[in-house]
């Protein structure tokens, strides 16, 4: 009976233990059975046949790849420093296998040429300010390539953009000339707005020749209040008191 273990033992430790695969529940595991893929196992317990069988994992969780810093030139013959970052997934286990040799490797060459290419056509400025459009042309034309890898391209990110100190100090010039420019037109504004208010006293003014002598008594009262010890009284104030009682005899007349 010692005799009839040996041939299980040897079986069970050199043909089957050996076979046995654990696949990730985010990983699908790829079978060749001499160099020709005949299935694909799902995530789980499975076994193969040692020796004559081989499997290859496969990631399909969404993959972060950063994308190094590319020296562009733009349009308008700018020169910048852009990252980016890309997020891809893997849709089909044996088209990543048999379609191309490295996925990670190829997806980050065909990047930074991609980012190289679309935005070496936008002016700086776009740049700047479209970072939206540009980010979904830029991941657009990733997926067309990555498709037949059996890879989708779900988001780019332009991360940072560096421009050179000579463009910075341009930039921030421009922005102050641009803050002072609004301030000129807003001050402007207002004293448009200030000469039509006084037009308008004045013609009260003109209409009614009393309202000039209060407005005066009012100044003084304001300077007054400042407890200032020199008070100076216009010329236009001597005769008050006998507009005030033009004014009232007119009043009267008017009322009789």
């Amino acid at each position: 009976m010692t005799t009839l273990y040996y041939p299980l033992f040897f079986i069970a430790v050199f043909i089957i233990f050996p076979g046995f695969r654990v696949v990730q529940q985010y990983e699908k595991g790829v079978v060749f059975f001499l160099g020709k893929i005949i299935s694909v196992k799902e995530p789980g317990l499975t076994w193969i046949i040692p020796y004559f069988q081989w499997m290859r994992k496969v990631d399909f969780r969404t993959l972060t790849m950063p994308i190094p810093p590319q020296k562009i030139i733009t349009k308008d013959n700018v020169s910048v420093d852009i990252s980016a970052v890309a997020y891809f997934k893997i849709t089909d286990a044996i088209k990543s296998i048999v379609a191309i040799e490295n996925v990670r490797q190829a997806i980050d060459q065909i990047a930074q040429t991609t980012v190289r290419n679309i935005v070496g056509r936008f002016q700086l400025d776009e740049v700047l300010s479209e970072r939206d459009a540009i980010n979904k042309e830029i991941g657009t034309v990733l997926d067309a390539h990555t498709e037949p890898w059996g890879v989708v391209v779900s988001l780019v990110e332009i991360k940072d953009i560096e421009l050179p100190e000579n463009m910075q100090r341009a930039m921030a010039k421009q922005a102050e000339a641009e803050r002072e420019k609004r301030s000129k037109i807003i001050a402007a504004e207002g004293e448009l707005l200030a000469s039509e208010k006084l037009g308008q006293a004045a013609d009260v003014m003109a209409a009614h020749p009393i309202a000039l002598q209060l407005r005066n008594l009012q100044t003084m009262a304001e300077i007054s209040v400042e407890k200032n010890s020199t008070i100076i009284f216009p010329a236009q104030l001597m005769s008050t008191v006998e507009d005030i009682k033009k004014f009232i005899n007119k009043e009267q007349a008017t009322k009789n």
